[in-house]
């Protein structure tokens, strides 16, 4: 990238006039030369910091993940779960945590409410009278 960097310098062999005195001279490269220096110098630091938030953000991961579980199911439940994990383009088992979670969070929820079973009686009613 610190190729990309031209300075004063670079737009001067391009054509372009700059407003002020000429600083083309040895200090405006000592400038450009520190300049360079310290981008580079804040680019490395950057790169690591990224690089330690990675190490952590896997680390973290790998811990939320540190108990496996055991199943028994139909093939057609198993079927039905890699169907739907390449409809959603996750692997089956990152579906089943979330579907897991989902239900767990849905708590002790009857599947059907009282008030739902009486509004499918009345319909039921209407549409056959």
């Amino acid at each position: 990238m610190e190729e990309q960097w031209c300075g004063l310098t670079g737009l001067r062999g391009a054509g372009i006039a700059m407003a002020g005195p000429d600083r083309s001279g040895p200090a405006q490269r000592g400038d450009d030369a520190a300049i360079a220096a310290e981008v580079r110098e804040v680019r490395a630091e950057y790169a690591e910091e990224e690089a330690e938030a990675a190490e952590v953000e896997a680390a973290e991961n790998a811990a939320a993940l540190e108990v496996s579980l055991s199943l028994r199911i139909t093939r057609e439940l198993e079927d039905a779960l890699k169907r739907r994990s390449l409809d959603e383009q996750i692997s089956p088992s990152a579906l089943v945590r979330r579907l897991l979670r989902q239900a767990l969070r849905a708590g002790d929820q009857p599947v059907l409410t009282e008030q739902r079973v009486e509004e499918i009686a009345r319909r039921v009613m209407r549409e056959s009278a």
